[in-house]
């Protein structure tokens, strides 16, 4: 099998991505760990395919998988990618799709064709206000992923890894496992943020859903990742944080053909 695909990234939080809207691609697990693979494949902290749905006025549905090759939950630069690459295959600028988490809709706020990149603004799930809690030295809330985020010192030279990774497994307090926010503001007045994803064990350059989560606890709507910047709004009412929106960078890297050798 012969899989034609696209490689993005979102402010350095990379993605394979494939149009799969006639079906005719049915991966397995081991077969997207391995076009993950950052040595043995094509490399990425996710692979996404696009595909067809009979939903009404929903242009496709979304369907995201860790670097392990697992199917995972809502993934806000995969949403911001996705958007842009059904931009690329002609389906316009104002979209709505479906994804793990419900319904989305995105806007190509910026694409410059030539140089293949641009600014994605998407719409994230409403967060319930009673469901942001306090938990360990930090906050724990779910903004489509599951995410713990905490305050440190000296964030740029902190383990983000290690700490990331032992927090991530702490069972008594999170059974299915959490992606891992660490945060600490700037003196130019930002939020800096680093996250250590489950599902890809590792830190990424950036995380949408870690992103919005880091600005609903903080409060600050302008925030930096090592791969990029990005800006969250919101509307606080005294039930939920509505009207989020994520917007950052998005890259139209490289396309190419991978061919699955004999098993």
């Amino acid at each position: 099998m012969t899989l034609q695909f696209y490689k993005f990234d979102g402010a350095g939080n990379d993605f394979v991505v494939v149009d799969n809207r006639s079906g005719q691609y049915q991966l397995s697990t081991d077969e997207i760990a391995r076009l993950c693979h950052r040595r043995f494949g094509i490399g990425a902290d996710g692979l996404m395919t696009l595909d067809s749905t009979d939903a009404e006025g929903v242009g496709f549905a979304m369907h995201y998988y860790n670097s392990d090759g697992r199917l995972g939950s809502m993934c806000g630069n995969g949403g911001r990618c996705i958007a842009a690459f059904a931009h690329v295959l002609g389906l316009g600028r104002e979209l709505r799709f479906e994804a793990f988490d419900g319904l989305h809709d995105a806007t190509i706020q910026l694409w410059d064709t030539d140089r293949r990149l641009g600014i994605v603004n998407l719409g994230m799930r409403p967060v319930a206000a009673d469901s942001v809690r306090r938990c360990l030295d930090g906050w724990f809330l779910d903004t489509g992923s599951p995410h713990y985020v905490q305050r440190v010192d000296d964030l740029e030279h902190f383990d983000v890894v290690g700490e990331g990774r032992r927090i991530r497994h702490l069972a008594d307090h999170f059974p299915e496992g959490t992606n891992v926010d660490f945060i600490e503001d700037l003196p130019d007045g930002r939020l800096m943020v680093r996250t250590y994803e489950r599902g890809v064990e590792d830190e990424t350059w950036a995380c949408g859903t870690g992103v919005t989560a880091a600005a609903i606890v903080s409060g600050n709507r302008s925030l930096v990742t090592r791969g990029g910047d990005f800006r969250v709004s919101f509307n606080p009412t005294g039930s939920a944080y509505n009207n989020i929106r994520l917007i950052g960078p998005v890259s139209l890297n490289y396309t190419g053909t991978w061919t699955f050798s004999a098993q």
